[in-house]
């Protein structure tokens, strides 16, 4: 009994700030700006895709899910414009509106890097893996409701709410088995390319122009620039 008493639990909410971790490091280093999320959470009883831009990705192994992320037109012009004002191109050239094609490119691969990121630490930190399927972006006129199409047994449903640099909003909401992961002996969680690379990954690009060529030592920044599609 002692021993299941003191033993580590790793549950529902953990998972969730797990994954709110991974949209904002993501964000953060796309968007060379600062995105935060709500400290309270919400038990919600429905899924779905809300007006103007809704993505969803699946995931499926050691446990199963549903990610969605909601913006309104405004928070998605945000973060496109930071992120390819970011990558150096100049500001007359991008879409002025949120329903371009562009917009819901940039966003559907920063949610592949977001949910990349987030199974990268389930293998690592819970020693189990999930894959994903490709993220689906709609920009949507009224809402949708999603069932998952996935072996869910006892489902949860969260909402996080999430602002950007602007104060403008948008959602993250997840829906997944009811699980717990116990730790039954220490082991050690290889970090790989974490904060501090993307430290260096920042300063790198502040020092892009003054430095033409990459040496060996940055072979770590160039693999992250190049996963965010930079």
């Amino acid at each position: 009994m002692a021993t299941e008493e003191t033993s580590v639990v790793y549950g529902t909410e953990d998972l969730l700030t797990s994954l709110c971790n991974s949209v904002i490091r993501v964000l953060n280093v796309a968007t060379n700006s600062k995105v935060h999320y709500s400290a309270m959470v919400q038990r919600i009883t429905k899924i779905g895709l809300k007006p103007d831009i809704g993505c969803f990705v699946l995931f499926d192994g050691g446990f199963s899910g549903l990610v969605v992320l909601n913006f309104d037109g405004d928070t998605a012009l945000e973060i496109y414009e930071k992120y390819m004002l970011n990558m150096g191109m100049p500001k007359s050239e991008l879409a002025s509106s949120f329903t371009s094609d562009e917009v819901a490119n940039i966003l559907g691969e920063l949610m592949n890097q977001i949910v990349g990121d987030f199974t990268g630490k389930v293998r690592r930190e819970l020693q189990t893996n999930i894959t994903q399927n490709q993220p689906k972006m709609l920009v949507l006129t009224k809402q949708v409701m999603l069932s998952v199409d996935t072996p869910l047994d006892r489902p949860e449903l969260r909402r996080v709410s999430f602002f950007t640099e602007k104060n403008n909003i948008f959602y993250l909401e997840l829906a997944i088995d009811r699980t717990e992961f116990i730790k039954l002996h220490d082991f050690d969680a290889h970090e790989v390319t974490d904060a501090d690379a993307l430290l260096d990954f920042e300063q790198a690009s502040e020092q892009k122009s003054a430095a033409p060529a990459a040496d060996d030592d940055d072979d770590e920044n160039s693999e992250l620039l190049k996963s965010l599609g930079m």
